[in-house]
């Protein structure tokens, strides 16, 4: 059936805007299908990451339990070099620096730990990093550099801990003033169920604190 006139007249318009605005489109719809294509690519590529990272923390984590130090450093390392960005690195961080300090290397014990804080996308996870870290400075009397370890703008959840540490570190340091005002801290920081607070407790009270 022919076309009537307006029927052409329209035909001919959409035929002269795609002329003209054809291949521009074109190309916009291929950059947005190669921009959701390339999304996808990197959702299934994160997720193959973290499936493959947490196979090897689970060898990490086995070792770690058969006190295997030889495999803990062979293990942490493959997951350190092949999957940085998962969390299931940091993790292994945090559990490596466990195993090495609970093997009385409290200098093997820092490396992980350091990582952490570095590198680690979880800021919990670096929380917790400068806490044991300034445990360990805390052990080999680098008293000055456990505060700074502990020194930050915002501890969040771990303020309590973070206080309580520094007290430790201030003890250490034959600054009991300094020490119970950390205490203090802790105890106003720490959550009211905390299995912290009592031991927090008995510091201060050895201090001489109300």
């Amino acid at each position: 059936m022919a076309y009537d006139l307006q029927e052409q007249d329209q035909i001919d318009a959409l035929r002269a805007f795609w002329n003209r605005w054809g291949t521009p489109i074109l190309a916009v719809i291929t950059v947005v299908l190669l921009a959701i294509a390339g999304w996808r690519g990197y959702g299934w590529w994160q997720q193959k990451q973290s499936v493959e990272a947490s196979v090897i923390h689970e060898r990490l984590r086995k070792a770690v339990d058969a006190r295997d130090m030889a495999s803990v450093k062979q293990v942490s390392g493959e997951l350190f070099e092949k999957y940085p960005g998962t969390i299931y690195a940091s993790m292994g961080a945090l559990l490596t620096a466990r195993a090495w300090f609970e093997s009385g290397d409290l200098k093997a014990a820092k490396p992980p730990l350091q990582w952490v804080i570095d590198k680690s996308s979880d800021p919990d996870h670096r929380l917790l990093a400068r806490l044991r870290l300034a445990g360990v400075l805390l052990d080999e009397k680098a008293y000055d550099e456990a505060i700074k370890t502990l020194t930050v703008s915002d501890a969040g959840s771990h303020a309590g801990a973070f206080a309580d540490r520094r007290g430790d570190v201030l003890v250490a340091q034959a600054k009991p003033g300094e020490a119970r005002a950390a205490y203090k801290e802790a105890l106003e920081k720490l959550q009211p169920n905390s299995p912290l607070r009592q031991l927090v407790q008995l510091k201060l009270d050895a201090l001489g604190g109300a």
